[in-house]
């Protein structure tokens, strides 16, 4: 298999919270180069002071940062994108700007080009009993068994083929009643709005953090005849913008959709408590499996009770009601 070398660029006080992210998205082997280990050779260096080895010399005027290494498949596409919102959020959350510009490269190109290139491993593909989910550039021979999803990711989360979107998708199936609102915290590419629409809700609302998936999730709903008068796609962090926050809660919803990292659902569960529907259902996924108990119980303490939890592969969601 081959590997694309990912490189998150930080600072010596970013380069904790850069792993961390990390590690909630499930990568727990990475390489960090940190020019404040040269000056801490120095430091402490009393005896040898005369003697620096070569990889550590490299590090004196070398911006720091954190690689990571990606399969170069579809998998590896997905989770380029999962890094660069994870990254996003970490921006919106820095104000402070302590932890650098959180640009991301990949193997010495940055990740908008790259995206180009991975349009070679985005291929038609079904999901639960009934959808197909197709790129604009591919041609599809629909039989009818099927409802057609056409989604262009970009550079933003959301093919449908990574498991925790999959996981979202084959329970909307199931959650979406004909007539109903669902609410999308975390869009991405828009493709959990678009296949509730395709399941039968009457109005969708999403949000996420970062400009440039807001645009592709508009792009994509436009793309499956989605309408201004069927949704609505606000940017912004609902967290910390009230205004923001006032506008979503203007109504209750069937169906809350949080296809995100765990520690963004946690901070959000009160939110989520306010925002759904008294009989409605919320479905948290982007959970790495160990950490599932620990969100589970998170959103136990502000009264939602888990229904069902699933799991592909490392990855888990939990459905949730309200508590009565």
């Amino acid at each position: 298999m081959n590997w694309i070398e990912t490189v998150i660029y930080t600072t010596s006080e970013g380069v904790e919270s850069v792993t961390g992210n990390l590690l909630n998205l499930g990568i727990n082997g990475f390489i960090i180069e940190d020019a404040a280990d040269f000056e801490s050779f120095l430091e402490g260096n009393e005896g040898n002071w005369d003697y620096i080895d070569d990889p550590l010399m490299l590090l004196k005027n070398k911006e720091t940062c954190v690689k990571a290494y990606l399969a170069d498949n579809e998998q590896g596409a997905e989770m380029l994108r999962e890094i660069k919102r994870s990254m996003e959020q970490l921006k919106e959350y820095d104000k402070e700007k302590k932890f650098g510009r959180l640009e991301i490269e990949v193997d010495g190109v940055k990740d908008e080009d790259w995206e180009n290139n991975c349009k070679k491993y985005f291929k038609p593909f079904n999901v639960g009993d009934k959808l197909v989910i197709k790129p604009s550039w591919e041609e599809y021979r629909s039989d009818g068994s099927r409802k057609i999803l056409e989604i262009d990711p970009g550079s933003s989360f959301g093919t449908g083929s990574h498991e925790t979107t999959k996981l979202c998708l084959e329970r909307l199936e199931s959650l979406v009643e004909e007539g109903c609102e669902v609410l999308d915290v975390g869009c991405g590419s828009g493709i959990l709005g678009i296949a509730a629409n395709l399941f039968g809700a009457k109005y969708i609302t999403s949000v996420d953090i970062d400009l440039n998936s807001t645009r592709i999730a508009e792009e994509n709903f436009r793309k499956n005849n989605i309408g201004d008068e069927k949704r609505r796609i606000f940017c912004g962090n609902i967290l910390s913008d009230d205004a923001l926050y006032k506008t979503i809660a203007d109504r209750k919803y069937k169906v809350v959709a949080a296809n995100i990292v765990a520690d963004v659902i946690m901070a959000m569960r009160g939110l989520f408590a306010e925002l759904i529907e008294p009989d409605g259902t919320l479905l948290v996924s982007g959970i790495i499996s160990p950490r599932a108990f620990e969100v589970k119980e998170s959103l136990e303490e502000v009264g939602f009770v888990a229904q069902a939890k699933y799991d592909k592969n490392d990855w888990s969601a939990f459905e949730l009601t309200l508590k009565k």
